[in-house]
């Protein structure tokens, strides 16, 4: 497993969007909602999430397993409490999620091809 994406949710998505560009990330993903980034240098990527008023949630963090079913059942028979079953999700992600135990929100997850090159990747 490998620490690879975090999630922050923001108040206003336009704003933090030209934001994370001028830092130099570069845009995969660009929706009124959603954007995702990779970073300048490297494989690693970004995203940021609009929320409205108090931003309470934190960010996510995503642990990205090329087994995610075997990590899964692994950390699960050694004690991890998931919040939720492995799924399919329709951004085309298989993810599992738990907490740490200060709260703060995981994703165990495998996207494959699809974590850089989503069929609705910005395109030029």
């Amino acid at each position: 497993m490998r620490l690879n994406q975090i999630t922050l949710p923001v108040r206003d998505i336009a704003r933090s969007k030209t934001f994370y560009l001028t830092l130099g990330f570069r845009l995969l993903v660009d929706s009124p909602h959603y954007c995702r980034f990779l970073a300048p240098d490297g494989d690693t990527t970004f995203s940021i999430h609009a929320e409205d008023g108090v931003i309470g949630t934190g960010p996510v963090l995503y642990l990205e397993s090329a087994d995610m079913d075997g990590d899964f059942a692994r950390l699960r028979a050694a004690g991890v409490t998931f919040d939720t079953e492995p799924a399919d999700e329709s951004w085309l992600w298989r993810e599992a999620c738990f907490r740490d135990p200060d709260g703060h929100y995981w994703k165990l997850y495998f996207a494959g091809g699809n974590r850089v090159n989503p069929p609705w990747r910005v395109t030029g």
